[in-house]
């Protein structure tokens, strides 16, 4: 499942898509708009900064852009900077791999379903960038 984090962070940016390109958003806005409590968001924005995903700009005319085209940001590496790992068992991991404690990867039955299910999740994802998660406009 999706974390709370994670959901946050692809409404923020999918946001800052739709408006890419027209100049700095305030983070204030963001989270007024997108329903994002503040201080939740001043975290992820400060570890989107820090990994290259966004741009800060202070002064009057200050707040948030993104570093890239949308259309280069996949969803796929937002969550992982903000979650971790996409797999959804640490032995299946392509980036954050580690072994399971309690069984034999040799033998265990898990792994194989694991694994497609962790390649099909990242055939979508790498291939969904910011924006694809533009929100639609009600006409």
């Amino acid at each position: 499942m999706l974390s709370q984090k994670s959901k946050y962070a692809l409404k923020a940016l999918g946001y800052l898509a739709k408006f890419h390109g027209n100049g700095p958003v305030l983070m204030s806005t963001i989270a007024r708009e997108k329903k994002i409590p503040l201080a939740f968001l001043e975290n992820i924005f400060h570890e989107l900064k820090k990994k290259g995903f966004l741009l800060s700009h202070r002064g009057r005319f200050g707040g948030y852009i993104l570093a890239q085209d949308p259309d280069k940001i996949s969803v796929a590496s937002i969550i992982r900077i903000v979650n971790g790992p996409l797999a959804m068992l640490p032995c299946v991991s392509l980036n954050f791999y580690t072994t399971c404690n309690d069984c034999c990867e040799a033998t265990c039955g898990l792994r194989g379903i694991f694994q497609e299910t962790r390649d099909a999740l990242l055939k979508v994802l790498e291939n969904k960038y910011l924006s694809d998660i533009i929100d639609k406009d009600l006409k």
